[in-house]
Parts: C-alpha cells; structure tokens; sequence
C-alpha cells in the first residue's frame, strides 16, 4: 500500500539513548516535566529540565548497576508519575531489561507476572507494599532488591531517593560503568504483558530497535514543538503511554501528570496543555458534554453558522476557526490544539467535530507487538474514520480480502517484536514469514488509507452468512444520548447490545436512573436505522 510520505524533516534514531541525549542537547533548559507537589492546602510545582532528568538518569543508573542489577531485570509498578518515566528511562539505557507492570491487576496476578518474568528488582510506589511484603513470601519471586518511589520506613525496601543520591556520589568518584554501558539495539529491553489475565496474557519483548524506529517514524509525520505540553494520561505499562511520552521527550515538550479522571478539564487549564494522547471513550465524552452546554446555553444555531463560515473561508485558504471557537477552547484550556486518539475507534461525528473546532484530531492504529503505532492521520493526511496511513518504516497488506476487499490486516517492518517471551509456540502461530499477523480485520482504499472492520476472532456470521463486526455496531450506539460505553455479542440468534449508561451525566442534568434507561431502551429502533439490516440489534439490555 501507499505510505506516508515524509513530511517532515527528522533524525534517525538507533535506540533510546541516542533520543534522550538528542533533546539534552537541543534543549536542555526546556521543562521535560512539571510534577505537582501537594501539602494539605498548599500546591507547589516542580520543574524538572531535560538536563536535570538526564542527570538523575546517570545517578540511577549508576547506583543500579552498584546494587548488582546490570543486565537484570526490573519491574515498574505504579500510577503514571515521573518516578516511573526515570526508571524506565534509566533501566533501558544501560541497566537492564524494564517489566512493566500493569497497576489494575489483582495481587495473585502481579506476582505471577513478577515471577514470569524473572524479575531481579520492582520499582513500586507505596500504595503497593502490601502486595509487595506478599510478593516477597513467596518463593517462587526472586526479587533481591525492592525499590519504592515514596518514603516509607520499611525493613529491606530501599528508597529511589536514596540511590539517586548514592549514585551522584559514585558518578563523582569516577564510577563510569553506567554512563559507558554499550546499547545493543537488537536485544530484548522489555518485556510488556497483554492484556488478559496472566494465564492467557503473552509477554511481548521489544528492543531499542523496535521503539527507536516508532520514534523516528512518528518524528517524520506528526508535528510537536518544544513549547508544547502533553498530559502523559495513558497509562505508561502500556506501550501507547510509555512510548509515546519518549516521542514528547524527542521534540523537547513538556510532560505533566493528569489528577484522575474527574480533575481532566481541570489539569488541561492548569497546565495549558496543547497535546493530549488518550482513548476514544475520553474524547467522545468531552465532545458530549460540550455540545450539551451549547445546547443548554441556547447557542447550538449559533455554533452552526460558525461552522458554516469556517468553512466557507478555509476553502478560500482562510482559517479563523480558533477565534469563532475561542469559547469552546477556552473550556480545554485555551491552548488545545491536538488530540490523538488510540485503543480503539472513534466516532467520526466527534473526530470531525473536533477538526471543525480547530483542534486537530487525528486516530492512529498500533498494537503491543508492533512498538506500537503502525498507522495514523496527520495534519496533511487526515481522512475522518480512517486510522490513516502506515508508518513510512512499516509495510501492512491484507490477507485473502473478500469481494469487499476486507481480510486480515498484516504488519512487517523494524518495529515489529522480538516475540513473546517463553512462548515458541505463540510467536510462530502470529510470525510467518517476516508478517506479523495482527488478528485485526482491515481493509485499504484507493489513496492507501487504512479502515478497521473488528477483529478477525470477533467477527460474527450474520442469518445470510455477512460478517458482522461487533465494532461498528457499537460505534452507532456510543454516539447515543447517556451511553457511556456498549458491547455486542450473539445471544438467542440474533445481536444484544449491553450498554453501560452514563448515569454521572444524567444526575447533574436531573434525568432520574430509570428515565434514562427507558430513554436508552426506546432509542433501538432508531440505532437498527442507522446500521446494515443484516446487523440490526434484536435487544438492548442495559447495565445498572
């Protein structure tokens, strides 16, 4: 298929060293983070600079390699934090191998992971002693150092601080044995667990090579400044949270930290966040709640003669968007002025809502084993409902299309995994012939843009043998009024969706629990207009 073209000028990178000390170089005063410091009422910010952050990652490091961790292997486990980006960093560049954890998981199911892989060391926050002090009873763990990023007073738990401080010392004294270590691209540097539970989870193994050539590929097609800011809220255990705050890092952007869920509009006025990275579900929820205020506030008519005009006068190479929306942006923040949405599809009504705002918002396609994007929209090519073009390193084809052109969606190229860590048999069922067989159903248009259609073991046979992709019917169904979230399966032969409402919303509207229910159950019929007959719902069962 067609590739993205290089857009833009860019540096090619062999591994993560090389982009750390790139930006060091090209930006050493810029802000790589802000972290919030909290002290009851009061609320302090610390600036940390990319010459800073590569300090503490030479102190860390050389004090890992002190404790006997060179070539080792070290899991990280907790809620997104600068400590987690600073070992992780650290550890890839010259300590060892990073495990990271996955801070959702059930105690049985972390230390199975800590055992699976064969971690030597964990780097945890302190909301995970307890399974900690479990994990060190048990004697299939073979952990030999327990690092926390919070100080506690806890016998055979050693605090990061602490080894930051030692190894500055050792760094003075001539120890060079970290700063020296040799980086060999083409070996294992991670181990990322999949999701499921860890019987059923793969361990995937990703090297520089891997990642570094995600970096460059995303240098050479997306646009970020040094005078950006990101809010790194997906979370780092995942390969979209860690290496896409690594792509921030590259361009000499700052990186904050979101409070939750509930603090999101408030963080992105706080810190005039300009880039944010996050999952369809968020964005979809955002756009929802400011077309209600438009519509409360008695403007809707309004915002559709602004939209009418901006785009009359972008055909005529005039783009005032910004200014007719200014209201609209401001509630992001005022300084919002891209999005990138991954994990899943996004509707398109609120992608292009989005762009029509001003605010560029782009969807990209990538998985674990392939580092992870493999393809994604840009300002220059950008086609709504699409998830772009692939990576100019990558090459994708489908496999045995059907008459619609639709079949298995297949990746080659340096970002690619290693494979899965112990699981010969895994890795060969997913590798054939340099192909690394996604399970994604997709299909490619004329001009080389890529379109989902489900996953090839979720696709459903419809009465007169259609294939149904689960996927696109519940796209109808989230852009419904108070759907938080929907799943279809095959019940009694025919299709239920099971819609999981967004009562939150409805409370602060007035809308009673079981009006909105009705409200959900009653929208059926207009949910089977707007998708194929063959896939028209028999039922909706709504969650409480």
């Amino acid at each position: 298929m067609k590739t993205f073209n290089k857009i833009y000028e860019a540096k090619v990178f062999k591994n993560i060293r090389e982009i750390i000390d790139n930006s060091v170089e090209l930006y050493s005063e810029n802000k790589a983070f802000i972290i919030k410091e909290k002290n009851g009422k009061d609320v302090n910010y610390k600036n940390i600079t990319y010459k800073e952050f590569k300090n503490q990652i030479n102190y860390l490091g050389t004090a890992l390699v002190d404790l006997g961790l060179k070539d080792k292997r070290v899991a990280i486990i907790s809620k997104n934090r600068y400590e987690w980006a600073l070992t992780y960093f650290t550890v890839m560049n010259g300590v060892g191998i990073t495990v990271p954890l996955d801070k959702g998981l059930k105690e049985e199911e972390i230390i199975s992971c800590l055992v699976r892989s064969k971690a030597d060391a964990i780097v945890f926050e302190k909301e995970y002693l307890e399974i900690v002090n479990k994990a060190k009873e048990n004697e299939d763990v073979k952990i030999k150092e327990y690092i926390c990023m919070d100080d506690i007073n806890e016998k055979g738990i050693k605090n990061i601080n602490d080894i930051i401080k030692k190894g500055e010392e050792l760094l003075k004294d001539g120890d060079k044995k970290y700063i020296d270590a040799e980086i060999d691209e083409e070996k294992m540097a991670t181990i990322i667990f999949t999701s499921g539970t860890t019987s059923m989870s793969k361990a995937v193994m990703l090297s520089h090579k891997n990642i570094a050539s995600n970096i460059t590929d995303m240098l050479y097609t997306e646009k970020v400044y040094d005078t950006d800011v990101n809010m790194a809220f997906l979370p780092f255990h995942h390969t979209f949270g860690s290496t896409g705050v690594l792509f921030f890092l590259a361009n000499g952007a700052t990186n904050v930290f979101c409070d939750g869920l509930k603090y999101i509009q408030k963080n992105l006025v706080e810190y005039k966040v300009s880039v944010f990275v996050c999952v369809p579900l968020l964005i979809e929820s955002m756009y929802k709640k400011i077309m209600a205020e438009v519509q409360k506030q008695g403007k809707t008519k309004v915002i559709k003669i602004g939209l009418i005009l901006s785009k009359v006068l972008l055909k005529l190479g005039i783009d005032i968007r910004r200014k007719i929306f200014k209201q609209i942006i401001d509630k992001l923040g005022g300084n919002l002025r891209f999005i990138i949405s991954g994990a899943s599809a996004i509707d398109k009504k609120v992608a292009q809502g989005f762009n029509d705002f001003g605010i560029l918002t782009v969807q990209g396609y990538g998985l674990t084993e392939t580092s992870p994007v493999v393809a994604i929209e840009s300002e220059e090519f950008n086609r709504v409902g699409s998830i772009g073009k692939c990576y100019p390193s990558i090459e994708v084809k489908i496999e045995e299309p059907n008459e619609e052109g639709v079949g298995e969606l297949l990746v080659k190229g340096p970002t690619v995994m290693l494979g899965y860590y112990n699981n010969e048999e895994a890795t060969k069922e997913c590798m054939k012939d340099g192909w690394f067989h996604t399970g994604d159903m997709g299909v490619i248009d004329a001009d080389g843009y890529l379109y989902l259609r489900g996953r090839s073991k979720c696709m459903i046979l419809g009465p007169s043998g259609q294939n149904i992709y689960p996927e696109e019917v519940e796209a109808a169904l989230d852009t419904r009024p108070y759907v938080l979230e929907s799943l279809v399966i095959e019940d009694d032969g025919g299709l239920t969706a099971l819609i999981y409402p967004d009562f939150d919303l409805g409370t602060k509207e007035g809308i009673s629990q079981k009006a909105m229910v009705a409200m959900i159950e009653n929208s059926l019929a207009e949910v089977n207009k707007e998708i194929p007959n063959y896939a028209r719902l028999k039922r909706i069962e709504v969650m409480s």
